[in-house]
């Protein structure tokens, strides 16, 4: 099994070099607070907050994947170069049908270089 890096405050980190690495390679969800179960609901995933990415040849995100629990939900992949060889926010925006009563939403960035980092999780209610 491949070791999952988790992001943290970066406020809490004294080394901007450090801030830098945990900051670009942590996936960001962005969605509401509810959604309604049976309806189409955005999820977006951006990598990053203050940071940006490269998207060399030998260093990119590989893959946004975006999971209710432990149940993987959606998968995106991306070839190296897509983000046009800059340093840019990889940004994913997924559509998935909410059942249940709420959702556990966690996002997987994969970093060619610098592996698998995993967001904050965040919970969503679902109305009926």
């Amino acid at each position: 099994m491949p070791k999952i890096n988790k992001y943290v405050d970066i406020d809490t980190v004294e080394r901007e070099a450090k801030k830098d690495l945990i900051d670009r390679h942590s996936p960001f969800i962005h969605c509401n607070e509810t959604a309604k179960a049976g309806e189409p609901f955005e999820v977006t995933v951006k990598m990053g907050n203050e940071y940006t990415h490269p998207d060399d040849f030998d260093h990119y995100i590989e893959s946004v994947s975006l999971f209710n629990g432990e149940t993987l939900l959606a998968k995106a992949t991306y070839v190296p170069g897509t983000l046009g060889n800059v340093k840019a926010h990889n940004t994913t925006t997924f559509t998935i049908i909410p059942t249940g009563k709420k959702l556990n939403l966690v996002a997987h960035g994969y970093c060619t270089k610098h592996g698998i980092w995993e967001c904050t999780p965040v919970e969503v209610a679902v109305a009926e």
